[in-house]
């Protein structure tokens, strides 16, 4: 092989190197916005899972004061107050959540 034929061959190789260089910082930057992303994504699937599980426990309490025997006459103003707890910590929760 000739000098000059060495120089052509380097300079495709460079050019090739380069190109690869630039993919590669490209593919980097890509992954780091996935990854920030895919932090994101799971911490809002950890928030909505708090959210579904507050929301079980207000039906689970709601069923409970729904069960309650009317017959008593105490059964209303119970259901008021238990309603009352209800709102309050639904207020509590949203607050916690900002």
């Amino acid at each position: 092989m000739d000098q000059e034929s060495l120089k052509t061959n380097l300079s495709g190789l460079e050019r090739k190197i380069l190109v690869l260089v630039s993919e590669h910082k490209n593919l980097k930057d890509e992954m780091r916005g996935l990854k920030l992303e895919n932090h994101d994504l799971k911490a809002d699937l950890k928030k909505r899972d708090e959210q579904l599980h507050n929301f079980k426990n207000q039906i689970k309490i709601t069923k409970i004061v729904d069960h309650i025997n009317p017959e008593d006459g105490s059964a209303s103003e119970l259901k008021r107050k238990v309603d009352e707890y209800i709102r309050e910590i639904d207020k509590c929760i949203a607050h916690l959540s900002r």
